[in-house]
């Protein structure tokens, strides 16, 4: 029995490490209501006109526990929702009952395996992205996503920009809080990447206990990500800030 106070600490992990021993414990408590959520989505789509077109076939890479992939799906695509990490998975599952959607295990770089479903749609949606090891997983994925595209087919991104570092007291950022939990998300900046930590904070039967674990994410700037969409036969239809996320929509051009 661990004594109150002990702090387990995890250590540096690769992002799947941190997901499969962290943050996939919490992920969707943090996320928040998923109703709520899926639906702010799904509004987002519609006011975008965001509906199958040719093929009917949509991609959802690093798809978590299924916000945008059951939007995705009442919106009438079919959809492939890919991620690695077993607990998102089992709650996509639960989320997706009813739905068109078929689910694969599986790291989002191998996206080029699935050209063969000839999507209409790739979606790599909610800071996904910067979860790569660096600019050339990056650009490898985009170039992947781009050359599987049916023409006219549409590509979405949301990802953070850590470009403008965080300094002082400003690195802790509060993420979610209740009576049992609170989460704590601390930025510390490097040349090219960032090291994320997320502190948790339980309260037990013994008193609050922390659990604590540190990965990296990548600091890519939106216009870098634009310059290789545009690289890639995509002509830019959206890029904006939303919620605090760079979002793009880019459409492949006709060949």
């Amino acid at each position: 029995m661990r004594v109150p106070g002990d702090i387990p600490y995890l250590g540096f992990m690769t992002v799947r490490e941190h997901y499969d021993n962290h943050l996939g414990n919490f992920y969707a408590w943090m996320v928040g209501d998923f109703a709520s959520r899926q639906q702010a989505f799904q509004d987002f789509l519609v006011d975008h006109q965001i509906v199958p077109a040719s093929t009917g076939i949509a991609l959802d890479l690093g798809a978590g526990h299924g916000l945008q992939t059951v939007s995705l799906a009442r919106q009438g695509f079919a959809v492939t929702a890919i991620d690695f990490n077993d607990q998102l998975l089992q709650a996509l599952a639960h989320n997706t009952q009813g739905l068109t959607v078929g689910i694969i295990k599986e790291d989002l770089r191998q996206v080029h395996r699935f050209a063969h479903l000839q999507p209409e749609l790739i979606i790599c949606w909610g800071d996904t992205l910067t979860h790569l090891a660096g600019r050339d997983d990056i650009a490898a994925l985009l170039q992947s996503a781009c050359s599987m595209l049916a023409p006219g087919g549409l590509l979405m991104l949301s990802f953070r920009d850590y470009t403008t570092p965080l300094t002082g007291d400003s690195r802790f950022i509060p993420v979610k809080s209740d009576d049992t939990r609170i989460l704590t998300c601390v930025l510390d900046y490097e040349p090219e990447t960032l090291r994320v930590t997320d502190l948790l904070h339980i309260k037990t039967s013994q008193g609050w206990q922390q659990q604590v674990s540190s990965y990296q994410k990548v600091r890519i700037s939106p216009a870098e990500v634009v310059a290789v969409l545009e690289g890639n036969q995509m002509a830019i239809r959206l890029h904006e800030t939303i919620h605090r996320m760079a979002t793009i929509i880019a459409v492949k051009l006709g060949v």
